[in-house]
């Protein structure tokens, strides 16, 4: 999530206010907040969760649309998500 520069602190305050919501949701096992190393404007949330149905309960429900509703007008670009699986832990 790329975020106008003027909002990042917007965005990582009200992370700190839902981060437990979202972590304690139904079948949410990991959550994670990443920084780009590079770019201060550039974020990534990591998540796990139990199964894709467990995901996509969270994708409708109550608390997505609050957390999507307010920090969508926050970003500088066009956002991107993606669910992936483990092919291989060395």
């Amino acid at each position: 999530m790329t975020f106008q520069e003027d909002k990042v602190q917007t965005f990582v305050d009200n992370f700190e206010q839902i981060k437990h919501k979202i972590r304690g949701f139904d079948g949410c096992e990991h959550l994670e907040l990443w920084r780009d190393a590079n770019d201060p404007n550039i974020f990534v949330t990591y998540s796990h969760w139990q199964s894709e149905e467990h995901l996509n309960t969270y994708r409708h429900s109550a608390l997505f649309k609050e957390v999507w509703a307010y920090t969508k007008p926050l970003f500088a670009a066009k956002t991107a998500a993606f669910s992936v699986l483990r092919v291989e832990k060395v």
